[in-house]
């Protein structure tokens, strides 16, 4: 099963040769915008590269093995369909010690889920994880979603 695959692979359960991004690897937002169900590390990330494309949920924890990072990542990866619907991009980051932008920007402390809008504004913060129809409902309450979606019609 892919998702869980992803899951296993993001939690460093499951080894994987070559994973280091080179130079020849697209950026963050080439990769993002290939394949929605990619989950992002936030160290390769800058958040102003998403402004206006897409909304960041950015998931950190103090460990890859956190059960709360975990839940949360089986949440998000068993309804990506959902999330790539309202143009949602997954960051993931479970290493405190190399203080990523997004780390220093957020500033969580343990587990914490971030839901930032197209605008680059925090719209939301969870101490916990949160289930997609949650987090989709939220989204559905902006503006912005209210607009994308009279446009659609």
């Amino acid at each position: 099963m892919k998702n869980r695959f992803a899951v296993l692979l993001f939690a460093g359960l499951v080894p994987l040769a070559g994973a280091a991004w080179s130079v020849e690897d697209p950026a963050p937002l080439v990769m993002w915008q290939a394949d929605h169900s990619v989950v992002l590390q936030a160290k390769d990330v800058e958040l102003a590269d998403f402004h206006w494309i897409a909304r960041p949920v950015v998931v950190f924890a103090d460990s890859p093995a956190d059960p709360r990072f975990r839940q949360q990542m089986e949440f998000l990866m068993a309804r990506m369909e959902e999330l790539s619907e309202r143009d949602v991009v997954v960051i993931a980051d479970t290493e405190p010690t190399a203080q990523s932008a997004l780390r220093t920007k957020l500033r969580p402390r343990g587990f914490m889920l971030v839901l930032i809008g197209k605008d680059g504004g925090v719209k939301l913060r969870k101490p916990f994880p949160w289930d997609v129809r949650e987090i989709s409902r939220s989204i559905d309450k902006m503006p912005m979603r209210q607009q994308e979606i009279r446009d659609r019609r």
